[in-house]
């Protein structure tokens, strides 16, 4: 018998009382998005997916293809009536036993999905306000380079950011560098150069801050690096943005009382649709 909210059930009432990742993290995930029944960015996701899995020492199981998690999460969007557009969340899991030793490497996954609003990336806000998050920092360490169900730091900053009428924090390191926003890569303009932190500086190993970082190339006359960024450097920005596969790219307007453009952004964003068009 367990206790839940109160009430006295049975323990197969309640499928968390052995999951792994409600009881512990031990879960890695990646969030996708779907265009006329087509995975954007496919194979990015699927390496980054199968690294993260190696990375936490789960067993990848032999059915574990490309070809076949696409094909689950193409069923899955075409069942629910969002093949147009849509966005699907793939969860693997180490199944259930153990403490903080599992007593097996094998897992489980999970599928979900939702509609999306629009096929196209486009800025979803024309005023986009940020500050630092300074109550707790991102490790420069391996694991912080994938997605795992261990969000805790980004969910209080998100917390923060509401309490403060923000629309994002910029999240530092404990070199006290800033290395990503709560929910996407940063980028930054100064002059004519573009300039993201490295993964090894501790932010996530984007699947959209590649496909930027490759289009950025095809901007003549800019410089594109991966460059450490301190809080003092976004002072002198000329522009400040922040990238996700799911929302593509989102210019940061202001940044306490400095306020940015978002020219180089715009043109980013425009060969950001044109590269999926093209798919």
């Amino acid at each position: 018998m367990i206790n839940f909210n109160g009430i006295t059930v049975t323990q197969d009432t309640n499928i968390l009382t052995q999951n792994r990742a409600f009881l512990y993290g031990d879960a890695v995930f990646e969030t996708v998005k779907v265009v006329d029944g087509k995975i954007l960015f496919l194979e990015d996701h699927y390496f980054r997916l199968m690294a993260s899995m190696r990375v936490v020492r789960m067993e990848i199981p032999m059915n574990f293809t490309m070809e076949y998690l696409e094909d689950q999460m193409l069923s899955l969007v075409k069942n629910n009536g969002c093949s147009d557009s849509s966005r699907v969340r793939i969860t693997v899991f180490r199944n259930d036993g153990g403490y903080y030793l599992p007593v097996t490497n094998e897992v489980s996954y999970l599928i979900h999905s939702s509609k999306a609003e629009n096929k196209l990336y486009s800025f979803e806000k024309s005023i986009y306000e940020v500050d630092l998050f300074k109550d707790f920092y991102v490790t420069k360490q391996l694991l912080s380079s994938i997605k795992t169900t261990n969000r805790m730091l980004n969910i209080t900053a998100s917390i923060y950011a509401y309490e403060n009428s923000l629309d994002n924090c910029l999240l530092l390191n404990d070199s006290k560098n800033v290395v990503e926003a709560i929910q996407g890569n940063i980028f930054m303009v100064i002059g004519k150069k573009l300039i993201t932190p490295p993964v090894a500086e501790g932010c996530l190993n984007g699947v959209m801050r590649k496909q930027v970082l490759t289009l950025a190339k095809q901007i003549g006359g800019l410089e594109v690096v991966e460059e450490i960024i301190s809080p003092f450097d976004l002072q002198k920005a000329d522009e400040l943005f922040v990238t996700n596969v799911i929302k593509g790219i989102q210019p940061i307007t202001k940044y306490r009382k400095k306020e940015f453009k978002n020219d180089i952004a715009s043109e980013l964003l425009t060969k950001l649709n044109e590269s999926i068009k093209s798919v």
